[in-house]
């Protein structure tokens, strides 16, 4: 009986140890991720993000490649509307790469350090480390980790990371904003670390040779939205730089083109209350009728902030294009100006880049604020002088349904 009784104990005690030596505890999974960002060369990932920001879930594509140091390339492709946009940082600097319209905006940024992006494992682990309260749960096949959202988006509070059990490859990802409903969603459904890739990957000429224009043959156009001004300030001459437009043309003082309207500072369209200007010899002069217009598919955000108004609607010439000017009024007054630009001249102003989710922004300004984005070849131009930047935000991922003029 008592050989019986001691047989069994051992039993048992070799079974616990088993059982322990497949499980892990969030802290020594931390201590692992840890080690696997900070020794990691590169990886490549692809998979499908939806977000649900709009009246209806916009679903991309999403292919990732990292190599170390800091090369990035990301590409954003929405097969249904044919938009594809692609992020590269290389030692020349941030680009967002329009192939379909031929343009290459650049940004002076620290992206992704400054920001971090949902697609984008540094991003993902780093949310993991800092959290410590964060929560886990062991998944039949993945580590879950429950954690605070860390994005320019402030109505975006927290995020769940599925990680694979064996490798801790990325699985899934989503982000949930204060009420706990799903704003984002990306599903990888395939990643690797430590794969070779070819010099040109992070080359921007080479990304734009790749994705060919379907609209022109010429050489793409070069759009720096971010330069430093201080030195006009200061009284001294602003020298040539080199992230300027190929064109040749020289900004003026406000940072403007002052050969090309289609270049227009925020503060240029404002008024005291905050709402574009009309100006009939200026750049978005209203009432001007073009035969262009009736061809003009007029977009409206979904989304409006609490205590503001329906939009006045204005047909608008801007920067020589037909377009359309949405001013709101209330507890907050902005203007949406929209364009469908044929080519365009850069725009020399300070600013950052703000993500979207579906594109890459430029908020410049302080007040008012200026918010840009392209979206589906046509040009978004958010102005406010007292709108929150994380309303902007939402009033932009929101531009999706078509209206009647």
């Amino acid at each position: 009986m008592r050989r019986m009784t001691w047989t069994a104990a051992v039993l048992l005690c070799f079974s616990l140890v088993l059982a322990a030596c497949g499980t892990k505890d969030a802290e020594s999974v931390v201590k692992e991720l840890d080690k696997v960002v900070n020794s990691m060369e590169s990886y490549q990932g692809s998979g499908t993000m939806t977000l649900r920001t709009g009246q209806q879930p916009l679903e991309y594509k999403v292919e990732v490649s990292y190599q170390k140091p800091q090369y990035y390339r990301i590409k954003l492709t929405n097969e249904e509307k044919d938009i594809t946009q692609i992020v590269l940082r290389n030692d020349d600097g941030v680009f967002v790469l329009t192939p379909k319209l031929n343009k290459v905006f650049r940004f002076q940024s620290d992206w992704p350090q400054n920001q971090g992006q949902v697609y984008l494992y540094q991003t993902l682990v780093q949310s993991i480390l800092v959290d410590n309260s964060r929560q886990f749960v062991v998944d039949e096949d993945a580590y879950v980790f429950d954690v605070m959202a860390n994005y320019n988006n402030g109505s975006l509070a927290r995020q769940k990371i599925w990680l694979n059990k064996s490798d801790y490859k990325p699985v899934q990802v989503e982000v949930s904003d204060t009420n706990a409903a799903v704003m984002v969603e990306v599903k990888f459904d395939k990643f690797d670390f430590g794969p070779k890739f070819d010099k040109a990957v992070f080359e921007t000429e080479a990304n734009m040779k790749a994705e060919p224009s379907s609209q022109t043959t010429e050489e793409p156009t070069m759009t720096t939205p971010e330069q430093n001004v201080d030195d006009s300030a200061s009284g001294n001459a602003a020298a040539p730089d080199k992230n300027a437009d190929q064109s040749g043309n020289n900004p003026d003082q406000s940072g403007n083109n002052p050969d090309d309207g289609s270049a227009v500072d925020g503060d240029d369209q404002m008024n005291d209350s905050g709402n574009a200007a009309e100006d009939e010899g200026g750049d978005a002069a209203t009432g001007a009728k073009t035969e262009e217009s009736a061809d003009f598919t007029a977009m409206k955000p979904s989304y409006t902030p609490e205590g503001v108004s329906e939009p006045e609607l204005v047909d608008i010439v801007f920067g020589g294009n037909p377009g359309l000017m949405l001013r709101y009024t209330g507890d907050y007054s902005y203007t949406l100006i929209q364009t469908e630009p044929k080519d365009q001249a850069a725009s020399l102003v300070p600013g950052m880049m703000v993500d979207l989710g579906f594109t890459m922004g430029q908020l410049s300004g302080d007040e008012p604020q200026t918010l840009t984005w392209t979206y589906e070849g046509h040009q978004f131009r958010l102005t406010s002088a007292n709108l929150p930047e994380t309303e902007m935000i939402k009033v932009a991922q929101s531009v999706q349904g078509e209206i009647g003029k």
